[in-house]
């Protein structure tokens, strides 16, 4: 004959099928719960629960093991390719900016969808427009922007770096490879045209991850003669082609009127060897352009989609990728866009 149960172990065990009732009726795993507080018109209880466990290490450690495997699986051994010269060549400006894979459009509010899906195969159409473009140039270099709030969140909570809540699409691990995966396919696609030279801009929605992702991608073609990398977490970088001082940064930081004096103040050398000088920023998504004192300071679009904050304060842009084709002897002579 069982025995029978006490006046508060019943009462336990009703608190343990409200609780279990409760997560069911929400989707919840009870056993990723480690705390919570049930609250009904019979009660309110505070529980915790011994068999929660932390799965953040874990995922840390997968995702950790997932990027070394590919390195050591996937070590690709780059021919040098030797380029013909020639004196009448062009620069190949390429910017993908604020492509925020993770980021959840839905058209039922916004009127258009977008999630890390839509966000590759945007860039994959954008650059491919690109290089389309500016096919009747003779390019000899190309200078590939990468950066600018790449990946959406840099947080397993589904937050900015600091700390601002998203909607998201995607586990914050899948959406780095995935970012990886792009950047290494595109650079590969691109490297059969001319040598790179890929600059990292640190950006505010992924200041950490993106900075990784960076890291990643410059060890991934440590093999390769013909890329070149500037991943520093520095927040405004200057490239030199013939009498062309290009700067980029994300426009989160200094204001636009102050970035002409720290170009000539941060890179002194290359601003005394150049005579046509262009800074490139992001961030706001839509298109500005503005000379200050011999400088050109132009925003560049994005191909993310606009999420329900943007949408509800009416902040809507035009969704491209751009590029721009520069000549070594009077500057940029090209603006590319690929509109979606």
């Amino acid at each position: 004959m069982r025995p029978r149960i006490t006046e508060e172990e019943f009462e336990i065990v009703n608190q343990y099928r409200a609780i279990k009732k409760a997560s069911d009726e929400i989707g919840l795993n009870e056993k990723d719960v480690k705390h919570g507080w049930l609250k009904t018109k019979a009660t309110s209880l505070f529980f915790k629960n011994p068999n929660f466990k932390d799965n953040s290490i874990e995922q840390m450690d997968s995702i950790k093991k997932s990027i070394l495997d590919d390195l050591a699986n996937h070590s690709p051994i780059y021919p040098i390719i030797t380029r013909t010269q020639s004196k009448d060549s062009h620069l190949l400006v390429i910017d993908p900016a604020d492509i925020h894979i993770g980021k959840l459009c839905e058209s039922f509010e916004v009127g258009e969808d977008y999630n890390s899906q839509i966000a590759v195969q945007r860039v994959r159409e954008g650059v491919q427009g690109i290089l389309d473009k500016s096919s009747g140039f003779n390019i000899d270099k190309i200078l590939f922007i990468g950066g600018n709030d790449i990946l959406h969140i840099d947080s397993p909570k589904r937050c900015t770096t600091s700390g601002t809540p998203q909607d998201t699409d995607g586990m914050w691990y899948s959406n780095f490879l995935t970012a990886k995966k792009l950047y290494v396919e595109i650079l590969e696609m691109l490297l059969p045209i001319a040598d790179i030279h890929f600059t990292f801009n640190p950006s505010n929605h992924d200041y950490m991850s993106g900075f990784f992702l960076a890291d990643v991608i410059q060890t991934w073609f440590k093999d390769s003669k013909n890329i070149t990398f500037d991943c520093s977490i520095a927040h405004r970088k200057g490239f030199l082609y013939g009498k062309n001082l290009i700067g980029t940064t994300h426009g989160d930081g200094a204001k636009m009127q102050d970035l002409p004096l720290l170009m000539a103040h941060e890179f002194p050398k290359k601003w005394s060897e150049s005579k046509h000088r262009y800074i490139y920023t992001h961030h706001i998504h839509h298109k500005s352009s503005k000379d200050i004192i011999g400088v050109n300071i132009e925003s560049l679009r994005s191909p993310s989609g606009t999420d329900s904050w943007h949408h509800r304060n009416g902040y809507l842009s035009i969704k491209a990728v751009e590029g721009f084709i520069h000549h070594k002897e009077f500057g940029q002579v090209a603006r590319l866009t690929h509109i979606f």
